[in-house]
């Protein structure tokens, strides 16, 4: 059950691959790397601990299964693929790919990313986890750094779907096309993002964070009532459309008066992005003119709308089925 690769040789091996940082984050990771048919290497600051994890990665296994949430048999194929090592040079000795999951603090990053690159094989390709420090500060510690970028996994990593490659100025195309394979065949869905701060995915839930705290912080709404918009409104388009798809199917020149309202109130934190006030004065206007940000066909409109609808219904059911989160 394990995926295999061919070596340069000709012969056939697991692909190999380490996380170093045992904890939440690089334990859900190596979790999903590791039913995803690699072997994987479990490494932290002693052998005790990522022993210990790797111990609740299969008593959580076994929860996850029970609760349906894991496939049948999922707790035997961790129990084949992973391991946990005495150590980082251990762990990563014969690793394709590494991938750094430590704390957020830049000094620990920097001191766990040289001993990862001095151990490392010189082709093995390194990833870190971080969520919001600079790709090209923390390639300052690793050997070669043209085989280093982000590979951002998001929290709960077993169960979100997406995750941010983001390569510094200096990776290698080869690099970024080979972690994106080893990502997918885990069946994670992957985008490529520059080396900014915040790369894209924080950017986005930041920015969304930043105004509903104004609003709360305002009295317009309390913290209850603006997550019930969010949830029940654009919210809920958001499992099956990105911003420049409902822009699209809502119309351009739409969002374009909207941002003209907006700036009654809000001059500066709402001008008009340019990239859309040029589509609209370019006649692009989304789906109903067949162009817009993703240049939907006019002709598939109806298909689309027919799918949409069918999504939120869905959608509906299975909230319902779920039944409020206990929150409250």
């Amino acid at each position: 059950m394990t995926e295999t690769r061919k070596t340069p040789a000709g012969t056939t091996s697991a692909r190999k691959i380490a996380v170093v940082g045992s904890g939440y984050m690089g334990g859900g990771i190596a979790q999903v790397l590791a039913l995803g048919g690699a072997r994987v290497a479990l490494a932290d600051v002693s052998a005790e601990i990522a022993q210990k994890n790797y111990d609740r990665l299969l008593v959580e296994s076994d929860e996850f299964v029970a609760a349906g949430l894991f496939p049948e048999g999922s707790t035997a194929i961790l129990k084949a693929n992973l391991w946990a090592a005495k150590d980082i040079e251990e762990a990563v000795a014969d690793a394709d790919f590494i991938e750094e999951a430590v704390p957020e603090v830049l000094d620990i990053k920097h001191q766990t990313l040289a001993r990862i690159s001095a151990a490392a094989r010189p082709d093995a390709l390194i990833g870190s986890n971080t969520s919001t420090i600079s790709i090209a500060a923390l390639a300052e510690a690793v050997a070669a750094p043209e085989r280093f970028l982000g590979v951002h996994f998001s929290n709960p990593s077993p169960f979100i779907p997406g995750v941010e490659i983001i390569p510094h100025a200096g990776t290698t195309p080869e690099t970024v096309a080979a972690s994106r394979e080893l990502v997918h065949a885990a069946g994670k869905q992957t985008a490529v993002v520059k080396d900014v701060t915040g790369f894209v995915l924080n950017r986005l839930q930041y920015a969304l964070f930043h105004e509903a705290a104004q609003l709360v912080e305002q009295g317009i709404a309390t913290a209850d009532d603006v997550d019930t918009l969010v949830r029940t409104t654009f919210g809920f388009r958001l499992p099956f459309f990105g911003p420049f798809a409902i822009a699209d199917m809502a119309g351009l020149d739409v969002y374009d008066f909207c941002y003209k309202s907006l700036q009654t109130g809000f001059p500066e934190r709402f001008a008009t992005p340019k990239i859309l006030s040029d589509l609209v004065e370019a006649g692009k206007l989304g789906t109903k003119t067949g162009a817009g940000f993703l240049n939907v066909p006019a002709e598939r409109t109806p298909e689309l709308i027919a799918y949409r609808n069918k999504a939120y219904v869905a959608m509906q059911k299975l909230l319902d089925e779920l039944g409020p989160a206990p929150i409250n």
